[in-house]
């Protein structure tokens, strides 16, 4: 005699479920929306700067460091948040050095061998990354306090964050400074990426300050203003869309 099936024993139609599963997204939507923009470690909380200043002249090598800070950055975070309930207070932070460590010499090895020229060009920028405040300040106040599908999220959100200003910053510089974009791909991408390489112009001079170091500080500060002025703007409309109309004084915030 066959059993009936009660449609409503189905976890997809479970209340209960339903919402924690809708709740689950809630939270990795705000983790990404946090990790790529509203929380940038390179925009907002300025961690990581001294390689992302000191590589990022042209596109391919903020390319190849962001996806090394991005790889070092998902490990440590899901490892971190596996041992979170294992290791005392006392001895966490060289825990978590350690594993960050771990993470930046397995990629510093593979980076030799497989992109031995851009492993040259970036040079001590590698191993620095052991040293990188983002990635120690997201497995100390993150994934050590979170489980391992947040970590990961976490992890992952906060390395394409800063990967995307390496990139972002470096074909600035590249475009600027040589009136190039995508020199040197066959670095990366093998002897058929040599073609990848787009030129603006044959009699264009470049502007040598823009590969220099003082080049860095300004794209960097000239993101951080377009990031600053973006998000006013629409804090601006969402204010005008609702009626609300904030008034900041010295001594106070009234609401109208």
């Amino acid at each position: 005699m066959s059993k009936a099936i009660n449609p409503s024993s189905d976890s997809s139609s479970n209340p209960a479920s339903a919402s924690t599963l809708k709740s689950r997204w809630s939270d990795y939507k705000l983790i990404a929306e946090n990790g790529l923009w509203n929380n940038n470690q390179a925009l907002v909380a300025l961690l990581g700067l001294c390689p992302l200043l000191a590589v990022s002249n042209n596109t391919i090598n903020g390319l190849g460091l962001g996806l090394a800070t991005l790889f070092v950055l998902l490990a440590s975070n899901v490892l971190v948040s596996l041992i979170r309930n294992h290791v005392s207070d006392e001895i966490r932070i060289p825990v978590f050095i350690a594993i960050i460590a771990t993470a930046v010499t397995i990629i510093d090895l593979l980076m030799n061998a497989y992109f031995h020229t851009l492993h040259g060009i970036l040079g001590i920028f590698i191993p620095l990354i052991v040293t990188n405040c983002a990635i120690l300040g997201r497995a100390e106040a993150y994934a050590s306090k979170n489980t391992v599908d947040k970590a990961v999220v976490d992890g992952f959100f906060m390395g394409v964050g800063f990967l995307f200003i390496l990139v972002l910053l470096g074909a600035m510089r590249e475009m600027i400074g040589n009136g190039t974009l995508f020199d040197q791909a066959y670095l990366m991408f093998g002897e058929s990426a040599r073609s990848w390489t787009i030129h603006f112009g044959e009699d264009y001079q470049g502007v040598l300050l823009a590969v220099l170091p003082p080049g860095a500080f300004i794209g960097l500060g000239l993101l951080i203003a377009f990031k600053n002025y973006y998000d006013s703007k629409k804090v601006s409309r969402k204010q005008k869309d609702l009626g609300i109309q904030v008034v900041v004084s010295n001594i106070s915030t009234t609401t109208k």
